[in-house]
């Protein structure tokens, strides 16, 4: 226990430890979209990437719903997924396959809303994973034009 501590000050700082190769992937996962020619295809399957990745990885949806952060790496990957999900957003609107009032300000919650939804409402991680892709459809849905 003491080792954890000595390299982790705080329970946030080891779940953000934790969290910080699957944010990397889906910044990774951001840019690959960026260079997909369907933006709506490419939006949706971005997004279910990311409701699979916080279905699967719980240290995920904790540090992306914290209203801070405590080390610099995971507020740099915050921004860094943020700034590339809207891009990929952005793409979507300017080929007119998305509402233009959604922002990504509006997606991340929403995302996390369905992620928090499915967890709540299965038991098992197929389940979970069927009941978000479900939630995840109804929402592109809404926001398709």
């Amino acid at each position: 226990m003491a080792t954890v501590y000595r390299h982790f000050p705080t329970p946030e700082a080891l779940m953000e430890t934790v969290a910080a190769p699957g944010l990397e992937a889906l910044i990774a996962r951001a840019e690959q979209a960026l260079t997909e020619e369907d933006p709506w295809q490419a939006l949706a399957d971005f997004l279910d990437t990311t409701l699979e990745a916080q279905l699967t990885d719980p240290s995920i949806s904790i540090v992306r719903s914290a209203p801070a952060h405590v080390l610099p790496r995971t507020t740099e990957l915050a921004a860094a997924m943020d700034s590339l999900a809207g891009r990929v957003l952005e793409r979507a609107h300017a080929a007119g396959t998305v509402r233009a009032l959604v922002t990504w300000e509006d997606l991340r919650p929403l995302m996390c809303g369905a992620a928090y939804a499915a967890q709540v409402h299965a038991t098992d991680h197929k389940t979970r994973l069927e009941s978000g892709r479900r939630y995840l459809s109804v929402m592109l849905h809404g926001l398709h034009t």
